[in-house]
């Protein structure tokens, strides 16, 4: 039975970059590794030999050279004799990024708002209705104009409807659900409880908030951030968003954190060093594509990215803005690797060690959602979320499936969750 659990906890397919060792204790935890050898099948993948050697078996301290791009196939024995697992080696060709740290603005549409969820009107006579909702706007709709005037904000949306309200008992709206627009005739209600005309739905405006970039591929500029989904508390249908982008973003203020309460970056959108298309929304994180190179002072040449059996339970460094525009370097320690990525992307445990970063944040804070975590000079992963009852701890996501994501690496067999929405 340990056996079995043990095999079921290391993954089936491992990356390894064209140049790694192909290594048991490489691949594998010491507990393990001193315990396996390795059957060598070459697949689409060539390994080279180390001078002198032409073992097909390979044992602790033994290692193979990856040659080529393409896959490998392992098969493990525990002591040599007992059939333990097939593993695939992928091995892929070397991806350096430029590392992130930067604060970015997250701009959910470049026009109207979005339709997240109903909520419920109470009428004069103790009913409830959402008009909304019986006009046939989904999550994920965007509305753009009131009668014949643009929807910038949220807090727009509401002050036109209640205005319109008052002047007939119909109102026209422009909405855009899946790339279509249409329009759509709703009858506001008068809600006694905010002395207002309102129609039932819970709407978000184009900002997002604020957060890190994780990395940038210097030729195709393609990037990722965040390490988790821009998410709702609606159906799957409000995770889908259109003309997405992100911007520059300065960090005014902190709002620190502590035992129970989240602490979180001040900040506006502004500057135009940063500026690009989102086009993609998952676990990890947000992928898209930039107009433009980044720098970063600290790490001026684009770095190596680790795959994730690579990451180790030891010191590491964070990259992060906490004032203004300025990326600083703060020092963690990475507890916990997890064996393989939960299903939310939470890959590691970290925990907050530098006095300076306690002091003027409280450990991790909103807004800190994507910034890279390095080890070994290797961009290891991102910070993703923080533990509520102990802010100096989080949760951070491999910096290989983020790749993945972004395109940047073949497939292995192929903010802080935004709530804040307001009532119209």
């Amino acid at each position: 039975m340990i056996l079995v659990q043990v095999a079921a906890s290391n993954p089936a397919h491992l990356r390894i970059n064209v140049g790694d060792r192909v290594a048991l204790e490489n691949l594998f935890p010491d507990y393990l590794s001193e315990r396996l050898t390795a059957l060598v099948l070459e697949g689409e993948g060539k390994l080279k030999l180390q001078a002198g050697s032409n073992q097909k078996i390979l044992q602790q301290n033994d290692s193979l050279i990856a040659d080529v791009p393409g896959n490998i196939d392992l098969y493990l024995r525990l002591f040599g004799v007992i059939p333990f697992k097939k593993v695939t080696l992928q091995v892929v060709s070397p991806v350096k990024v430029m590392v992130g740290g930067h604060s970015i603005g997250v701009l959910l549409n470049s026009e109207g708002v979005m339709v997240v969820g109903y909520s419920q009107i109470t009428l004069q006579d103790g009913s409830k209705a959402s008009p909304g909702k019986d006009a046939g706007l989904k999550p994920g709709a965007i509305i753009l104009k009131v009668e014949d005037t643009a929807v910038q904000s949220d807090t727009q949306l509401s002050y036109l409807i209640d205005q319109e309200a008052r002047r007939k008992k119909q109102i026209r709206l422009k909405i855009k659900y899946r790339g279509k627009v249409s329009e759509v005739k709703v009858k506001p209600q008068f809600c006694g409880e905010t002395g207002r005309y309102r129609i039932g739905l819970l709407v978000r405006d184009a900002a997002a908030g604020v957060g890190t970039l994780t990395f940038v591929e210097p030729k195709t500029k393609k990037f990722g951030a965040l390490g988790h989904m821009i998410t709702t508390s609606g159906p799957e249908d409000s995770w889908v968003f259109q003309d997405g982008r992100v911007v520059s973003a300065v960090v005014q203020a902190i709002q620190k954190g502590e035992r129970g309460k989240i602490g979180e970056k001040i900040g506006f959108f502004g500057g135009n060093d940063i500026s690009g298309k989102i086009n993609k929304n998952t676990a990890y994180g947000i992928f898209g594509r930039l107009q433009q190179q980044v720098t970063n002072p600290l790490f001026p040449e684009p770095i190596s990215v680790a795959m994730s059996h690579q990451v180790k339970e030891g010191p590491a460094t964070i990259l992060t803005v906490i004032n203004n525009r300025t990326i600083e370097a703060f020092k963690v320690k990475i507890e916990t690797v997890f064996s393989r990525p939960r299903a939310d992307g939470k890959s590691m445990i970290i925990r907050v060690t530098d006095p300076d970063l306690l002091r003027r944040t409280g450990g991790i804070i909103q807004g800190m959602s994507g910034s890279p975590i390095i080890q070994e000079r290797k961009l290891v992963g991102a910070v993703t979320h923080v533990l509520v009852n102990d802010p100096s701890q989080g949760y951070g996501v491999f910096a290989e499936m983020m790749l993945e994501e972004a395109g940047l690496l073949p497939g292995r067999t192929s903010m802080i969750p935004l709530e804040e929405r307001l009532a119209v």
